[in-house]
């Protein structure tokens, strides 16, 4: 797991789950946004929700910009029961507008730069996660706001 570097512009902590059995991960879980605390909640409160982690699968990918091996730590993954079967999921948990191409709009150079990196980057990662997920008999899941439900001000 990351160690929790503090960012004020975001909601950060660490989830004590009330279902203690259900979550696998090594030591407690790392939240590291509002979203993340969201779907945590989800998690340990949802009765199809077997088990769950946070930043327990990690996935190397290489970034097409510097041409080197990186490591992918995955925001979730879990096991949850639909029907009478059990799929897992790993989950990705992003903005919308970080799932998407950028668009130009009146946006400085350097944030065009910094949006299109983000977006190489991450387009890099979840290929990586697809093939990581057929391999392993998992399927990848990016949770935005929309599927979080929750409105953007």
């Amino acid at each position: 797991m990351l160690p929790l570097k503090k960012n004020d512009n975001y909601r950060q902590g660490i989830f004590k789950p009330k279902n203690a059995l259900k979550y696998l991960g090594k030591g407690m879980p790392v939240y590291r946004s509002g979203w993340e605390l969201k779907f945590f909640r989800w998690c340990d409160d949802n009765v199809n929700i077997l088990e769950w982690a946070s930043e327990s699968v990690i996935i190397p990918y290489v970034n097409p910009v510097d041409g080197k091996v990186h490591r992918y730590y995955t925001d979730g993954v879990v096991a949850i029961k639909e029907g009478d079967k059990i799929a897992k999921y790993i989950i990705e948990i992003k903005p919308s507008t970080q799932v998407k191409a950028p668009v130009k709009g009146k946006k400085r150079q350097s944030t065009m730069l910094y949006e299109n990196y983000r977006y190489i980057q991450n387009q890099a990662k979840w290929k990586s996660a697809q093939e990581w997920c057929t391999k392993h008999g998992y399927k990848f899941l990016i949770l935005t706001e929309r599927e979080l439900g929750i409105s953007k001000k």
